[in-house]
């Protein structure tokens, strides 16, 4: 099964929808992409839930070990970890089946999509949230 991205039009209803955002990978260090990206989203209204075994806090919230300690619901995790740990994150993101998998810009897993899939979870690949979120608030 050949990886295909959602429509920007799908995109657009799935941030429009989304609230609360799992970030792996997200560093404590303020000059990385992962922070920068998720301090924006913070301030655009979305919840954002750190997932990083070595930090406490980071952007003022209670940072979690791994997806399966979040409780609620979440509707996106975003994936700031190279290609080769996609099918990790993957499955561990299946287990608490979130709406999106969303892997940042340049990062590709043709194993995580099928994961993905096979558990109902949308994939977006090689996507950047922070440009996708500015382009929906263009419209």
């Amino acid at each position: 099964m050949a990886f295909k991205n959602p429509t920007r039009a799908e995109i657009r209803d799935i941030l429009k929808r989304s609230k609360r955002i799992a970030v792996v990978g997200l560093s404590t260090n303020p000059e990385k992409t992962s922070y920068m990206v998720s301090e924006a989203m913070q301030k655009a209204g979305y919840e954002i839930i750190p997932v990083n075994p070595h930090a406490d806090e980071i952007l003022g919230v209670k940072a979690v070990r791994s997806l399966t300690e979040i409780e609620g619901h979440v509707d996106i995790v975003n994936v700031f970890r190279r290609s080769e740990f996609l099918p990790e994150v993957a499955r561990e993101a299946a287990k608490i089946k979130p709406d999106v998998f969303w892997a940042q810009l340049g990062l590709v897993s043709e194993e995580a999509y099928e994961i993905c899939q096979a558990n109902g979870i949308t994939c977006i690949m090689d996507r950047c949230i922070k440009v996708e979120h500015a382009l929906t608030a263009r419209d």
